[in-house]
């Protein structure tokens, strides 16, 4: 890897395969799913070759071998995000982590752990903007516990404020669970300042880490946050695998939602009793070849680094937000222009369903998301059941922008909405 380039666009994109055998595409899409790197693909390669086995399982050399490159990659992943090794536990996703979360604190209260239990009286503080995967494991925490759930509101623009939040937190508040970076808008949250809100009234906080590992400088230990979730194939990794992060004490406090294999110490016909974290919530065969290619994805972006990332990133955003606001007729969602945010941008255009553009720009060579993005009720108060969403990563050069800019401005007369 070239790393005596000025941006990481220079030397990142050729080494991606579907880059390459798509050159006469721009992929605006990483916010859903990112590219794999060369590096990423050869390192699951190698090590489905050559080092495949059970990890955790007997003496042999194979299966130290496998536990080796397996725990090696959880030290690449916790070191990128700031977090010790024994706070990253491996989940299918960040979907299946923050249900993880959810399903342990419900057993909480029969588990031995009634200190982390919720019941009626309790509230539990989500936002309208949060992602579904960040919202629907509360409701049913919720249901199961009787807990009140309570949402911060978000403005015409999809965006909540710190003050807001605020007065909705109250010494009835056990969890603010929340995203770092909305999906749909771009909005980078004050995560400080919403830790010291909740700290102040005793309440865990949960981080919806998706769309700020792969892009902003992260330190989950730095940041003070009790629990947080992102997945592998947001940021050049392989999809089935992501992390939730806990702080150690907390997650040998909670209970384990699978349990079976791999999680015991000890084991009778009526009870169980369970390891430390992070293997007391990693029940079964692990995705092992999935996890190597996480890691291998962590190192990697750690070479380029982040403070690197986030830079191109941000002229990218500055870019895209540009060519949206150029066009008559078509409505940025999120933060005003000028504004800071990550690199993506969700629009609505006039008089033009948000799949009719996705179709338009894809027939034109431009990959982009459309629909309700898993948030729907953050589209519900922006009064649309669809936008369509274009979002920048490493990879991502001002030719498929100027590209994303050029065929936007024509879609409105294609339909005919401009007449």
């Amino acid at each position: 890897m070239n790393t005596t380039s000025t941006t990481p666009t220079a030397f990142a994109r050729d080494a991606y395969p579907y880059l390459r055998h798509n050159a006469d595409r721009a992929y605006l899409d990483s916010a859903a799913t990112s590219q794999r790197p060369d590096a990423v693909l050869a390192a699951e390669d190698a090590f489905a070759r050559t080092e495949y086995a059970a990890v955790h399982r007997g003496s042999s050399m194979a299966t130290g071998e496998a536990t080796w490159a397996f725990e090696g990659a959880r030290e690449r992943i916790a070191r990128f995000v700031g977090a010790g090794e024994r706070e990253i536990v491996f989940a299918e996703n960040a979907t299946d982590a923050l249900n993880v979360i959810a399903l342990g604190l419900s057993d909480a209260a029969t588990f031995g752990a009634p200190h982390l239990a919720l019941g009626p009286g309790d509230e539990i503080v989500v936002t309208e903007a949060e992602h579904h995967a960040n919202l629907i494991p509360w409701q049913r925490l919720a249901r199961r516990t009787g807990a009140t759930l309570r949402a911060v509101p978000v403005d015409e623009r999809g965006l909540w404020s710190v003050d807001d939040l605020a007065a909705i937190v109250s010494e009835r508040t056990r969890l603010v669970a929340f995203a770092h970076v909305s999906n749909v808008t771009g909005y980078i949250a004050p995560v400080a300042d919403v830790v010291q809100i909740a700290g102040e009234a005793g309440a865990l906080t949960v981080l919806d880490a998706c769309q700020s590992a792969p892009h902003l400088p992260l330190d989950l230990g730095a940041l003070g946050v009790d629990f947080a979730a992102f997945s592998s194939h947001k940021m050049l990794g392989p999809t089935g695998i992501g992390a939730l992060y806990g702080r150690a004490e907390l997650l040998d406090q909670l209970p384990p939602a699978r349990t079976g294999g791999s999680t015991i110490t000890t084991v009778t016909i009526d009870d169980a009793q369970f390891l430390p974290a992070p293997q007391r919530f990693e029940a079964g065969t692990q995705p092992v070849t999935q996890a190597v290619g996480f890691g291998a994805a962590a190192e990697y972006l750690s070479e380029i680094g982040m403070e690197r990332v986030r830079a191109h990133e941000a002229e990218m955003a500055g870019q895209l937000v540009d060519a949206v606001a150029a066009v008559p007729g078509v409505e940025l969602v999120g933060p005003e222009v000028g504004a800071e945010r990550a690199g993506l941008v969700s629009f609505v255009v006039d008089g033009v369903h948000a799949h009719d553009v996705g179709q338009f720009l894809d027939d034109r060579g431009i990959t982009v998301r459309t629909g309700h993005h898993c948030a729907q009720p953050l589209h519900r108060r922006l009064g649309v059941a669809a936008t369509t969403r274009a979002s920048a990563y490493v990879y991502t050069s001002a030719d498929d922008v100027a590209r994303f800019a050029a065929a936007l401005a024509e879609v409105r007369t294609f339909f005919g909405a401009d007449r």
